[in-house]
């Protein structure tokens, strides 16, 4: 079955994130927050879109006096949008996640990126799943050499990353395929794009998780249409 991921993007406030994920109750089990801070891409959501770390909430998660909305009801795919995901890996793991996915343009050095991968504590590979993401205009060659160091890729729809309702880039089916055939257990996500016409042709291709943002939630019957994405 494809599992289908929703994606709360835009969120400006933490009552906002709340509020968004408060309307997927019973409809998807995982949600992917992105986090844009402005600097890797141009838009910024919660935390970033106030005091950054410092923020009133974010820090009551820091201190554990909260967690994430709904944390008990969820499982969260952090999408870090970043320009410093690496430097701030400790302080995203304290927001419980089950997956971090981090962004390979935003990675100043690849071998850097590498060795950091390699060295992430067993316990914590052995907890949360790691994943990297890259655009359609990204050279396989600095993807393939990362795969063995990860639990799973997602391929990004389209260069413009970090908006909601962005079309899909024709050529990710593609560069689907060519994962599936070298990997075949790899599990893939792809994330922008994706709606009613081209789910079937990318699960077709290879895809065994989709982000579903502004499609669902503009959706008159949520259930039926993750129901429909998960049977492809």
């Amino acid at each position: 079955m494809i599992e289908v991921i929703a994606s709360v993007l835009p969120f400006k406030t933490y009552e906002e994130l709340k509020n968004k994920i408060g309307a997927l109750r019973g409809i998807v089990s995982t949600i992917q927050i992105d986090f844009c801070d402005g600097i890797f891409v141009p838009s910024k959501t919660w935390p970033f879109f106030s005091d950054g770390f410092d923020d009133y909430n974010f820090q009551k998660i820091m201190r554990e006096e909260q967690g994430l909305p709904f944390w008990d009801e969820f499982d969260f795919e952090l999408d870090l949008m970043v320009a410093e995901a690496v430097e701030n890996f400790d302080t995203y793991l304290k927001l419980g996640p089950k997956r971090i996915i981090f962004h390979l343009e935003a990675m100043k050095s690849l071998e850097d990126f590498r060795n950091f991968l390699e060295g992430i504590d067993l316990y914590i590979r052995d907890n949360i799943q790691i994943g990297i993401a890259f655009k359609p205009s990204q050279p396989f060659e600095n993807v393939l050499p990362l795969i063995s160091c990860v639990d799973f890729v997602q391929c990004m729809g389209n260069d413009k990353i970090g908006y909601g309702g962005v079309s899909l880039d024709e050529k990710v089916y593609d560069r689907i395929k060519l994962l599936r055939e070298k990997y075949p257990d790899l599990p893939i996500e792809v994330d922008i794009g994706v709606n009613e016409e081209t789910a079937p042709k990318l699960v077709k291709a290879g895809a065994t998780k989709l982000i579903t943002g502004s499609v669902l939630f503009n959706s008159y019957d949520k259930i039926r249409l993750v129901e429909r994405f998960q049977n492809l």
